[in-house]
């Protein structure tokens, strides 16, 4: 199905955060995989699936030592755990050490990541610019959305991002809910002449990042975070397979093919709270509740 990577250039800004949160209401089958070659959080903020905690050594570090071996779709979800909820995850590296001797791995996963055929691949590659091997992974994506602040600290470094990705990405603002419209305008605004997709947002609300660390219950999903969160997923997904059927529609010999939304994944089952109310009317994310 489709890789879309999800990064930022100064700070991260709440990737890892927006990542959970689109997992958890993604309208189609998918797979968060924590791709930072800093290192990844999942592990110390979520609980697993039993109400455990993951492991640390299964996921990314255990992918990479059978991967030199040759590394293959099929081999992803050996590696996988599921969090709270049944969303599925390949759980990071632990620090940046351990990325030193991975540096050959980037290219390698994002084919293969890629090639998932069952799902849509989330991937959380963090803060760009600090380790160049991660482009190789970038390569792969369908889709990269780089994440900012509406401050001018942020918005200048990413203007001084996109002038260094030879490719269109979608901007994503995390907004403060009492000017989320206007800072979306605003960003906007400064990016146009860039060959950026769209802009979109996600509320800066601290108390639904809290929610999304603990047991998924009904508060989280009536949260902004989820709220906006539903609303990006759903643009996100329509535009990879809205790429998927133009690519289907060029390919000679080939039929055009509608992916069915909600069609289950054979390795995951969704998380219960955010997408229960999946299809039910929804307020405005520009507003304040």
């Amino acid at each position: 199905m489709a890789l879309i990577v999800l990064a930022a250039d100064k700070g991260a800004p709440g990737v890892t955060t927006a990542a959970t949160a689109l997992g958890a209401v993604w309208p189609r089958p998918v797979l968060l995989a924590e791709c930072d070659p800093s290192g990844g959080d999942l592990a110390y903020r979520l609980p697993a699936q039993d109400g455990g905690v993951l492991n640390p050594g299964r996921g990314l570090l255990s992918l990479g030592a059978v991967a030199r071996r040759g590394l293959h779709a099929e081999q992803v979800y050996e590696h996988t755990q599921k969090l709270v909820g049944g969303l599925d995850v390949l759980a990071g590296l632990t620090n940046g050490e351990q990325a030193a001797g991975l540096t050959w791995l980037w290219g390698p996963l994002g084919r293969s990541l890629a090639a998932l055929p069952q799902a849509d691949v989330l991937a959380d590659c963090g803060r760009l610019g600090l380790y160049p091997q991660i482009n190789d992974l970038l390569a792969e994506a369908d889709q990269v959305v780089l994440f900012t602040r509406a401050s001018l600290d942020h918005v200048a470094h990413l203007r001084e991002r996109l002038s260094l990705i030879d490719r269109q990405v979608g901007v994503v603002v995390i907004a403060d809910p009492r000017s989320y419209r206007g800072s979306l305008d605003e960003v906007r605004r400064i990016v146009s002449g860039w060959d950026v997709a769209f802009v979109g947002g996600l509320a800066y609300d601290p108390k639904g990042a809290e929610l999304l660390r603990g047991q998924w219950g009904g508060r989280l999903d009536r949260s902004l975070l989820v709220r906006t969160a539903r609303e990006l997923a759903g643009r996100l997904a329509g535009h990879v397979a809205s790429s998927e059927r133009d690519a289907s529609a060029n390919r000679p010999g080939s039929r055009l093919t509608v992916p069915q939304p909600n069609a289950p994944s054979p390795h995951a089952s969704s998380p219960q709270s955010p997408q229960s109310t999946r299809g039910r009317s929804e307020p405005s994310s520009g507003a304040r509740p």
